[in-house]
């Protein structure tokens, strides 16, 4: 049966009465915050952050702790963990009993999440360790441990709080996160020695403000944007995630760059109405992220896999963390020691839950299998990128043809030939460089590149920026040097370079360039003439 065409303001209109996905809701009640009493503008924050989301003033701690973002373990316990206990304890929020071995652990517990503000300690340091016997001699070096997690105590501040309740835990290696994977809430997992623990932190307090009220202000729209995918191709299992990221997006109808190549992507890639990243694996921010020009979209959601991405939070040139909050993003999630790859967030965990309507906090801990470990959540605990998928909410005329492109993946989800075809029509009709692209990126992911290429110079013909256009070249160029048309693509680039080369975005061709031509090396500096 041939559907009938149907203007972009038609579709959304069909789905507005459409029902999100219902969870139990986390209460205000139900959220604690953290601050640092040492550190006056941490408590200001901690009133920011409780006015933006209505949680009650009795809900708010201060605690005297070290000012230092690294402290000790013993600082830990008697700074933080033990008082906690204490508060916890004296407001009533929980009801703590010995188990069968003795342990203690909260069987009751009120509060389901924990927000820790800036200038609360980030990282515990590992213990000192004793230095090991000399070996024998003639004796062979002995063999590394079989778990490489063995004898590591170090440990993010936000990953020991999460079972802060448990006493007498060990302190080395890992301990199980049993709401990975869950498909339930945290108010009706029925799991109450867990809190789950995000932070309010950056570079600095302007950043952590902004991040709320982007929060909040892209709740009452919705996220909605362009998603940019960098594979890079380092480890079967973490390049899984991030297909699986590229998946779920196209079957949503979120238009999505997706680059394979061994290298990231290049310096100042063209990457505009950017509302999600997820990419690896540099060990500083790169690419994009160092054109000045760029920011992200309001409330985006931003990742970059690294070992070592939130080993601080103060300078946003370094790691990945503070970075990519300073350049505009809503929230992301990091890991402040060696995580090792299967026990920090899973990414395709992360993104499914989102796009599922739960909150950040919640699809970041069902992400991640082991606490009393590395990694952290940064950004409003409360944030719901995608409680307006629907096509609810209010309406901004930047948001419409993407909301489109959602409406036409839920008006035919079991039909892309067809919801293609209505898109390519809509393109065509509205002039749409969005529509255009985003026709072409579903092309290039069916393997259909001279059908893709089409679309995305229809694109570039539908754009009026330049960074916009160069994208669409860039993604052209892409297809060819997929294709093994490597001689073409130097020469698409070359072309690029003249025609774009007034805009800070060229610098991205030349880092291609330099990939499929480099340069010859300098000249070798022959040694003076001797007298």
């Amino acid at each position: 049966m041939i559907v009938p065409m149907k203007t972009c303001a038609s579709i959304l209109l069909c789905i507005s009465g459409l029902a999100l996905n219902t969870f139990g809701a986390i209460k205000p009640s139900a959220v604690a915050i953290l601050y640092n009493r040492s550190i006056p503008e941490s408590r200001k924050l901690a009133e920011t952050y409780r006015n933006a989301r209505g949680i009650p003033t009795t809900n708010v701690i201060g605690l005297e702790m070290p000012i230092s973002p690294d402290i000790s373990r013993a600082q830990y316990d008697q700074a933080i963990a033990k008082p906690l206990r204490w508060e916890f304890t004296d407001r009533k929020w929980w009801i703590r009993q010995k188990d069968a071995s003795g342990i203690t652990l909260p069987v009751e517990n009120q509060i389901q999440v924990l927000v820790l503000m800036r200038g609360v300690p980030l990282r515990i340091q590992a213990l000192p360790k004793p230095p090991l016997p000399p070996p024998a001699a003639g004796a062979p070096a002995p063999p590394p441990p079989q778990n490489p997690m063995e004898g590591h105590d170090e440990a993010a501040v936000d990953s020991e709080l999460a079972m802060f309740g448990v006493e007498t835990l060990p302190t080395e290696s890992v301990l199980q996160n049993k709401f990975y994977d869950s498909q339930k809430g945290i108010a009706d997992a029925k799991l109450p020695f867990l809190v789950l623990t995000a932070r309010i932190d950056a570079a600095n307090y302007a950043t952590c403000e902004r991040m709320i009220r982007d929060a909040v202000e892209t709740e009452k729209t919705g996220l909605w944007g362009r998603a940019y995918v960098d594979i890079a191709n380092k480890i079967p299992q973490g390049d899984q995630w991030f297909e699986t990221v590229a998946k779920a997006n196209f079957k949503s109808g979120i238009p999505t760059v997706v680059d394979r190549f061994n290298d990231t992507l290049p310096k100042n890639y063209p990457m505009t109405d950017a509302s999600l990243y997820y990419g690896w694996y540099d060990y500083n921010v790169s690419g994009p992220f160092l054109n000045p020009r760029f920011h992200f979209r309001k409330g985006a959601v931003a990742m970059h896999l690294h070992s070592f991405s939130a080993e601080q939070l103060t300078d946003p040139q370094k790691n990945w963390s503070a970075a990519l909050l300073e350049r505009g993003a809503a929230v992301t999630i990091g890991n402040v020691y060696e995580p090792y790859l299967h026990l920090t967030h899973n990414f395709g965990i992360l993104h499914e839950r989102l796009l599922a309507g739960f909150t950040w906090v919640e699809a970041c801990w069902m992400a991640m299998p082991a606490v009393s470990w590395q990694g952290v959540v940064l950004g409003d605990p409360l944030y719901t990128p995608f409680l307006h998928f629907d096509g609810s909410g209010e309406r901004q005329p930047s948001d419409q043809e993407f909301r489109a492109l959602r409406a036409a993946s839920l008006e035919w989800p079991a039909n892309p030939e067809e919801r293609l075809k209505q898109l390519e029509k809509a393109s065509d009709r509205t002039k749409s460089g969005v529509l255009a692209e985003a026709v072409g990126l579903e092309l290039a992911e069916t393997k259909n590149f001279p059908a893709a290429t089409e679309w995305f110079t229809n694109a570039k013909n539908h754009y009026v920026k330049m960074d916009d256009k160069l994208r669409q070249d860039m993604l052209i160029i892409a297809n060819d040097r997929i294709a093994n048309r490597k001689d073409l693509a130097i020469k698409e680039l070359r072309d690029a370079q003249i025609l774009y080369g007034m805009i800070p975005e060229t610098e991205a061709v030349k880092g291609w360039l330099d990939i499929l031509a480099p340069p010859p090396p300098p000249p070798a500096q022959l040694p003076p003439p001797k007298p």
